[in-house]
């Protein structure tokens, strides 16, 4: 029998599109209490009726950008006390900017990825794991991305902040041995999300050629290997899942339909 969620605080970061807002609604059908957090806090409140109508037991939002250490310690200070003891973490909060060769790619670039994809799920993760020790139950699942298996051209510094996600996710499962909490880290390959637009700063002619001819993941494919994965019993731990659409084999191998 696998672990029922119903009435479990899920906290979800970077929830207002993409994998993010795909996890709150798969999440809300199986009855939890969702916490969710992002930088536009106007997309969480549209939300909010579809997820209660989908089942979830409650919803509360907050905008959060994990990139300020600041920001995150006072968002989990400040949270009203029904909220404070988190079941599930997905640290889902994620990005990456531009597709340059890294010799000649803007170092702000490099900030907003390492400070978001590295920092941002390291200091939620240490907010919030504590309490999951000291309770003895928890969950945390990590994005990841086929990109911290192998690195591709002109994505090096994304790979390698994807690279440092998994190793976190390896480290702190080590940490936790002996505890009951589990760490998963789910690691995709191409998704079709605002993930290319992100990337290219909006230019969505550009970003639309990423998808082009191919059937990718969709968020909703992500999601369920999520809610699968915090839904298996007590004692199995799901370390790592990597999952690609049937067309790509790894970042290189990719073939587009003509």
């Amino acid at each position: 029998m696998g672990i029922s969620l119903k009435n479990k605080v899920v906290l979800i970061t970077g929830a207002s599109a993409g994998i993010g807002a795909a996890t709150a609604m798969e999440f809300a059908k199986l009855g939890a209490r969702l916490l969710l957090c992002a930088r536009r806090r106007d997309l969480l409140h549209t939300m909010e009726p579809s997820l209660l109508a989908a089942g979830a037991a409650s919803v509360f939002s907050f905008e959060l950008d994990v990139q300020s250490r600041n920001a995150v310690e006072m968002a989990f200070q400040t949270l009203p006390d029904s909220w404070s003891e988190i079941d599930i973490l997905v640290n889902n909060a994620g990005l990456s900017r531009g597709l340059n060769k890294l010799y000649e790619d803007d170092i702000q670039n490099w900030e907003e990825m390492i400070d978001t994809n590295v920092k941002g799920l390291l200091y939620v993760t240490r907010i919030v794991v504590p309490g999951m020790v000291q309770r003895g139950s928890g969950h945390v699942i990590n994005l990841g991305s086929i990109a911290g298996h192998m690195a591709y051209p002109n994505g090096g510094v994304y790979c390698a902040t994807k690279a440092a996600e998994r190793f976190i996710s390896d480290g702190l499962r080590l940490d936790l041995n002996g505890t009951p909490v589990r760490v998963t880290s789910i690691d995709p390959g191409m998704v079709e999300t605002d993930f290319s637009k992100v990337r290219f700063r909006g230019d969505e002619e550009r970003a639309a050629k990423t998808y082009q001819n191919i059937d990718p993941l969709q968020p909703e494919d992500i999601a369920d290997a999520i809610a699968w994965a915090a839904t298996r019993p007590a004692h199995v731990g799901i370390q790592t899942v990597v999952l690609t659409c049937v067309s790509q084999a790894n970042p290189f191998v990719l073939t587009r339909k003509s």
